[in-house]
């Protein structure tokens, strides 16, 4: 059967790539696309050198950052019993260790425990046998293995012999930031409570509508002693020192120096 005229027109134009109109559009529109995409190219790389130059704060790390050492002071509670100081693990290597009295010592290792990350929930990750969660509190015995007379779950009622046996309670956080803050911040979720010099934290499991009580007198002597003591701490690097006198020259070398200040306490008696 013969083609008719239009399906000649259209095998013509099909073979050609399109007709007059098209070939006059398609380098117009593939080269402006082209031209965008370049003109994104380099506004991408230009914004990339400047972050990389300019870094900002947060690429920096906040603190407390690798290489600082802060303290602050623990307290574990449930059915309104404080329970005995945490054990310290001399084989923990991540940035939270715990030291005598419930001083919890931070020095960040990587950025695991550095910065947003350095948490009470972060802490609890670190400590063997340590579970603290929104809906469970697991204290360790002292070889950091579970104990189940010091696991806790929401819901579970405090056993007979403490302060609020028959009660239902739940796991909760309170914090001071600072030492003259008096009324805890309290929340659910450990992630929720970042490290902070003079930090004291409470692990509780109460029930319902009771305040837990802060570390010990003990505990908060302690941290701020070992705050003091690491504040008093310079180190001086190591280097060369070199002396010339006349035609001789000598060169020394200078070994690091730890440099302890002590406080002088001085007390007048009474006459």
């Amino acid at each position: 059967m013969a083609k008719s005229a239009t399906g000649k027109w259209v095998s013509r134009v099909g073979s050609a790539g399109g007709g007059k109109a098209y070939k006059r559009t398609r380098p117009s529109n593939y080269y402006g696309i082209l031209l965008v995409i370049v003109v994104l190219g380099l506004v991408a790389t230009a914004l990339a050198r400047y972050d990389y130059q300019h870094p900002s704060k947060a690429a920096k790390g906040s603190p407390p950052a690798i290489g600082t050492t802060w303290y602050g002071a623990l307290a574990v509670q449930a059915c309104g019993t404080t329970l005995p100081y945490l054990t310290a693990d001399p084989t923990v290597t991540g940035g939270f260790k715990v030291e005598s009295d419930n001083v919890i010592k931070l020095d960040p290792t990587s950025a695991a425990d550095a910065g947003k990350n350095a948490t009470l929930g972060q802490f609890a990750n670190e400590f063997p046998g340590l579970i603290a969660s929104s809906n469970e509190l697991a204290i360790p015995n002292s070889k950091g293995t579970a104990d189940s007379k010091t696991t806790y779950r929401n819901g579970q009622t405090c056993p007979t012999g403490t302060k609020y046996a028959g009660q239902s309670g739940q796991v909760e956080y309170a914090y001071w930031t600072s030492l003259s803050q008096t009324t805890p911040t309290i929340t659910t979720n450990p992630d929720n409570i970042e490290f902070a010099q003079y930090l004291r934290v409470t692990m509780a499991y109460d029930p319902k509508g009771v305040t837990p009580s802060p570390p010990t007198q003990t505990t908060v002597d302690e941290m701020s002693a070992a705050i003091i003591s690491s504040a008093n701490t310079t180190t001086t690097t190591a280097g060369t020192t070199t002396t010339t006198t006349g035609t001789a020259t000598t060169t020394t070398t200078v070994a690091p120096v730890t440099t302890t200040t002590d406080k002088t306490t001085t007390t007048t008696a009474k006459g």
